[in-house]
């Protein structure tokens, strides 16, 4: 239940009127032309979701993790391919850039990506590392001043729409993780290529990109923190991005579940509305069930960080649950369907194909399992 006199309650509001008035009606439409609106991304801007947790400083909105959370499921439900916009862009990528950019660094790169100005990139995956991040083959060669960065990155989005992108480069191959760094660069800088746009099951109108780095020059003025400190920067943000997936879980299956139970209400066979048969019903409270807890470990884990505990186990709890809690809840929405649930003029075809990303990226379900088992 909303309190509408609460100011985060009042932002959720924002974001819920936002996904279904603007990017519900919409989704369709996105997916079948692969990208997403100039104007929505401006209007995401306007209204502070891409500087969600960033200080009024550079223009941010300061909201805590958990109301970041509750943001990021309706926009979700909206619309799953604008949430991975908003969370790529709000964490890692702006977060990194708040707590390890230099003043200058801040006012030249991050205000502009805290008003929707610029969206932002994380080019951290390569072809050959992607869960072991150590082991990234992209290089920055010292010249002088500058670094030259001859590589390449895949699976990057907001790269086609985006103008900033923080990247990860070898600096010191034979010190391994210790020899990573970190860098922030624009878009349409000589040697940055956007080779190919990745066709995909789902998230059409979020761009998925592999990107060639060809001797792209880089003043060292656009490091971000010391040399080698790339891979701690890289892993400092796991938690904010993990919440921020497992939350885009919630909302993608919530939106699914919510059409299932309205469809079953109207649906009739052998005499009374399909949510009356105890296969269906029973489904879709199972389905529920899963939806709600899925939520509350989500919650409990951005509560953790926004009072400064650790939260590292429990988003990594959030991200591996709902992620695929939210792909048997969309399955369930299309089996209610029946055979309409499997047709693209249903809007549950496409929440169940945009959704089972959410188990890979930001840590597979396998490495959160590996990470919880070692905190055993």
């Amino acid at each position: 239940m909303l309190d509408h006199t609460d100011p985060n309650d009042l932002i959720v509001e924002t974001a819920r009127r936002f996904a279904q008035d603007r990017l519900a009606p919409g989704a369709a439409a996105r997916e079948k032309a692969g990208r997403i609106e100039p104007e929505i991304v401006r209007e995401l801007g306007e209204m502070g979701f891409l500087g969600a947790t960033l200080s009024s400083d550079w223009g941010g909105s300061e909201i805590d993790t958990e109301t970041y959370a509750r943001v990021v499921e309706e926009i979700a439900a909206g619309d799953g391919a604008v949430s991975t916009l908003v969370s790529v862009h709000n964490a890692p990528t702006c977060e990194i850039l708040q707590h390890y950019g230099s003043q200058a660094q801040k006012e030249q790169w991050l205000a502009p990506m805290a008003t929707g100005a610029a969206v932002g990139s994380f080019a951290l995956t390569e072809p050959g590392a992607g869960s072991e991040a150590s082991g990234l083959r992209t290089r920055a060669v010292r010249d002088g001043n500058d670094y030259v960065i001859t590589g390449s990155k895949q699976f990057i989005s907001n790269a086609v729409i985006g103008k900033t992108t923080l990247l990860f480069a070898m600096t010191d191959p034979a010190a391994g993780k210790k020899g990573m760094s970190c860098f922030v660069v624009a878009n349409d800088t000589p040697g940055y290529q956007i080779a190919r746009v990745e066709e995909k099951l789902g998230q059409k109108a979020s761009d998925t990109c592999h990107l060639v780095f060809d001797g792209m020059r880089v003043p060292e003025s656009q490091r971000i923190g010391e040399e080698g400190a790339g891979y701690k920067i890289a892993l400092s943000t796991l938690e904010a991005g993990r919440i921020g997936i497992a939350a885009q879980s919630v909302g993608m299956a919530r939106a699914a579940l919510d059409y299932a139970i309205a469809y079953a209400k109207e649906r009739r066979s052998f005499g009374k509305a399909i949510i009356d048969h105890q296969a269906v019903g029973f489904r879709l409270v199972e389905a529920k069930t899963k939806l709600e807890a899925s939520r509350q470990l989500v919650l409990n884990a951005a509560r953790l960080k926004d009072a400064g505990k650790p939260a590292l186990e429990a988003a990594a709890m959030a991200k591996l649950f709902a992620s695929e809690a939210a792909e048997a809840i969309c399955s369930a929405a299309i089996q209610t369907l029946g055979g309409y649930g499997y047709l693209s003029d249903y809007p549950v075809e496409r929440i169940y194909r945009d959704v089972r990303v959410c188990q890979i990226y930001e840590g597979t379900s396998d490495i959160q399992k590996i990470i919880l088992q070692r905190m055993l």
